[in-house]
This record gives structure tokens, sequence and C-alpha cells, in this order.
């Protein structure tokens, strides 16, 4: 069933001062008027000059707000800013990269909130940029159901145009040597089955099987990431595909009061796919640094001893209608649940901030078992 959204735009942007090299009057990437490694907005030392964010809803903090689409947050009650207002964010806070890559370890990392590609420019770009949509996919053509979207291709251009923005600004030697120590952090592929394998409308699952599927999905995802490869960038976190099975809209969808395995097989391979893909990617494209995070892992942890994590309720949604609260994700101003932070699932699709700062702190501090070949931390002290 389509999620309806609804359009109230509000800003969700945190933008530091110019950054001015100590050598001359050139505004830097990572910089605030000390070289990279001081102190910054975050709080901690700026270990990377900046982030670079790629993705869908799990991931968008606005960049569909203005798109003819219906795959929109942007009103209450999802996640607020500081100011009360609503952010577009598809969580009852920050989404989960967010938490991971800010909340969590701003003061670490010593960078400030990345603004929505949509909502930055100037200096505003300077930290990083977040360029993901809602309903997006590899495949250009995932998601359509929604209308307005931005593909994963897409996405990538509009990097590119940052990038030119950039250059014409500081010159092609400066920003190449900033590009190559900033994090791209590059979220994709769940639209690709919930909004394209698994839907009615698409005649997906009658031209692939699983394994076929995902070596389609990971052949694209391997030439997008050459493609920022090339552009420069060599420091990448990719998120791997949870246990889909398990969310709410999958539950209400099939009728089932336990988690669909069919579903959670089906996105297996693909998982498995990524990792081969990340250690060929590391191999052959030289100075390249690829981390993968295993967040049906992560999930699968969660969802077996829930309970000692202060979580009670793991098979429906806080804000949602229907059967397991995954029918119909939130309406404007609907009522939540009063007790969110002991809710495993926000809506239909994404998880509570109670997780995702659960699954920010493992990514950012966790050893192989969740985070291969080295977590985040590691990844940004290179």
């Amino acid at each position: 069933m389509v999620n309806i959204f609804f359009r109230i735009i509000f800003s969700f942007l945190l933008v530091l001062l110019l950054l001015l090299l100590l050598m001359n009057d050139k505004v830097a990437l990572g910089q605030d008027g000390d070289p990279v490694g001081s102190t910054q907005g975050g709080g901690g030392r700026e270990m990377v000059p900046a982030l670079f964010i790629f993705g869908d809803s799990l991931i968008d903090n606005g960049n569909n707000n203005n798109l003819p689409s219906f795959a929109k947050a942007n009103y209450y009650p999802y996640g607020i800013n500081f100011n009360g207002g609503p952010t577009g964010r598809f969580s009852n806070g920050y989404t989960c990269w967010e938490n991971m890559l800010f909340k969590n370890i701003s003061e670490l990392l010593g960078l400030p909130l990345i603004p929505a590609y949509s909502e930055a420019s100037g200096a505003q770009v300077l930290h990083g940029v977040n360029y993901a949509s809602a309903a997006a996919g590899i495949l250009d053509i995932t998601g359509r159901n929604f209308v307005g979207r931005i593909p994963f291709d897409q996405q990538i251009r509009n990097f590119q145009n940052t990038l030119d923005q950039v250059t014409d600004n500081l010159g092609a030697s400066d920003v190449s040597n900033a590009i190559a120590r900033c994090i791209f952090f590059v979220g994709m592929g769940s639209n690709d089955y919930l909004n394209n394998y698994l839907m009615p409308n698409y005649n997906t699952k009658n031209q692939y099987n699983a394994q076929q599927y995902a070596d389609l999905l990971v052949s694209e995802y391997s030439r997008q990431l050459t493609t920022l490869y090339n552009l420069g960038a060599r420091k990448f976190v990719l998120a791997g595909l949870g246990r889909m099975g398990c969310i709410p809209r999958i539950l209400a969808q099939y009728q089932m009061d336990r988690c669909s395995e069919e579903v959670n097989q089906l996105v297996m391979p693909f998982n498995a796919n990524v990792k081969t893909m990340i250690n060929n990617l590391n191999a052959n494209l030289l100075g390249a640094r690829f981390t993968f995070i295993d967040i049906a892992r992560m999930f699968e942890d969660l969802l077996t001893n829930y309970r000692s994590y202060g979580f009670s309720v793991i098979d429906r949604g806080c804000c949602g209608i229907g059967r397991n609260g995954g029918q119909i994700t939130c309406l404007p101003f609907q009522t939540p649940c009063a007790n969110r932070e002991q809710y495993v699932f926000w809506d239909a699709f994404h998880p509570t901030e109670a997780v995702n700062i659960m699954f920010g702190r493992k990514a950012f501090y966790g050893d192989q078992s969740v985070v291969y070949p080295m977590n985040i931390q590691q990844l940004a002290s290179l």
C-alpha cells in the first residue's frame, strides 16, 4: 500500500563558519580557520575533512521535501529539529546513519550535522553533503510507485555538481587531496527489494531469481562506486541490508506473527555479493578502503536478545496503522505510541532512534563480526 506523505518544508541545517587556510585566503574542505585535525563544530578532533552521504529513506534528511513524491516525512510525528519543526527524516529523531555519524561520534570526528543537497549552498557544503533520497535504489526504475525520488546514479551526479562547485573555488589540487581523506557513506539496496522485486506491479521477480537479482544489483553497485572512486573518493562505508523479513510492513503484508524467512533469504545473496565486491574493490582500486557494516547480523542479535537491550516490542511499528502498525506508515499528526524507547521499529519500515543509536555505536567501535574489515573509527584514522 502506497504511503501518503504531505509537504511541510522546514530546515535542519547546522552551518559552520568559512574555513580558511593558514597559508592563503582560500576556503578548504573540512577547515574552519585551522588545519584539518583541529577542534571543530562537533566538539572533537576533526578526523576527516568532510562526509558525503548517499542512500534512501534510512538516511534521507529532507532531499525529497520539494519533489513531487509520496515518499516524504516532513510532517509530525516524524523527527523534529532543534527549533521544534519537522525535518523530513523517517524516524522519531535522527535517522539511522545520522545517529551513527553525528550524534554518537560527532565529538570524535569533529563534524557538524551534514545538510541535505536540496538545501546546501556555498560554505554549507564544506563539511559534506547528504544526497540520500527516500524510495531511491541502485536501479533507476526502483521506487517508481512513489513517483519522485533520486536514484543512486543521480545522487552521484549531484555529488559531481558539488565537486565542480568546490573545485571552482579551491582549485583541483586542493580538492583532490581533501576528497581522498573524506568518508563516503553509502546505504543502498533496500528499495530495490521492497519497492521493486517484492512489488506486484514490477515484473522483476519473474525475470530473476534471488541470486540473479543480487548479481544484477551488485554489478551496478560496483560500477557506481567505481564512478565515485574515479571522482576522487577513497574511504567508503557501505551498509548492508538488514533482516527485511522482520519489518512491520512485511509482517503485515504476509500476515505473519514472526519474521518472513523467505524475504530474509531473498536478500542474503545481496549481502554476500557486497562483501565479495568490497574485497575485490579493495584489492583492485589503488588506495581505496571499503568497509562493510553487517546490519543483518546486528538485527539478528537485537531481535534475539531484545529484552537485554531494553526493548519490549519487536513486531510492530510505534507509529503506523493496521496489522503490526505496518500497513500504512505514520499519518500527519498521528499520535504515536507513548513508550517509543521500548520499540524496535518506529514505523512500517524504519527503526526507532534508540535502535539507531545502538547500531551507530557498534558500527563505529565494533569488531570484524559486525564491521568488516575495519570499523569507522579505524577508517577515519587512516
